[in-house]
């Protein structure tokens, strides 16, 4: 099966990210899909297995088998996490209802290390920059600021948020260049202390329940097996009845 084959005829989510998910979209930012499809399970009965993710066939498209998703999202990677709260969902089947029913079991304190890890090497790009040209890339100062933001709340409150909401203005007016480089420094170093602090009193489990994502992935993988049998069951009496008819 092509991997464009799995994204159009198995995807069970699918959703806009980036700016226009984050409410900081302008007349020139692209839209970003994301999604997550479910490859069959007779298809990882073979030497060479389904695609854990793939590319396209969209442009600005990319998609992660279901399992590979739920692995990512359980390491609290950032970007699958919260492309599971993106508030503009695109396609959802049954799967992906359950999918989206379980996201509090993937939220744990354990985003403070991902996030966190995440936000310094975007810095150390940031950083890059200034030696390089003399001024950071304003879009990603942005993004690093809303991603800091976001991570401070999620610890704080035990929810994450994708909508920057109010503070929309004032992170595009840091895209546009209109706020100083120090400023923006100060503005990431008070969210890294809130960050920190909200850490000791998060409201969040310090695992994620890997236990409850384990039990989803193992039914969607049964489910999958049977009805992939229950197929092969209707050909065979399909052809049987016509070898039975033809004589």
């Amino acid at each position: 099966m092509q991997p464009e084959t799995l994204v159009r005829d198995h995807t069970v989510y699918a959703c806009v990210m980036g700016s226009r998910a984050f409410g900081l979209a302008t007349d020139t930012s692209d839209t970003d899909r994301r999604g997550v499809f479910l490859a069959p399970t007779p298809l990882f009965w073979r030497f060479q297995k389904p695609p854990t993710h793939v590319e396209g066939p969209g442009e600005e498209q990319f998609s992660w088998e279901l399992e590979r998703f739920c692995e990512l999202a359980l390491r609290g990677n950032p970007n699958i996490l919260e492309c599971l709260h993106s508030p503009l969902v695109e396609q959802l089947d049954d799967t992906g209802r359950e999918l989206l029913s379980l996201r509090e079991a993937f939220l744990s304190r354990l985003a403070y290390d991902t996030f966190t890890r995440y936000a310094l090497g975007q810095r150390k790009k940031l950083d890059a920059d200034i030696r390089t040209t003399g001024a950071p890339r304003w879009k990603h100062a942005m993004h690093l600021l809303r991603l800091l933001t976001s991570a401070r709340d999620l610890l704080r409150t035990g929810e994450l948020r994708v909508d920057v909401g109010d503070r929309r203005e004032e992170l595009l007016a840091v895209k546009r260049g209109e706020v100083p480089w120090a400023e923006v420094e100060t503005w990431m170093g008070r969210l890294g202390t809130e960050t920190e602090r909200a850490l000791r009193r998060s409201p969040l489990p310090s695992e994620p329940d890997r236990a409850l994502v384990a039990g989803f992935l193992f039914r969607v993988r049964r489910d999958s097996a049977l009805e992939a049998q229950a197929y092969h069951e209707v050909l065979q009496g399909v052809v049987r009845g016509g070898r039975i008819g033809q004589g």
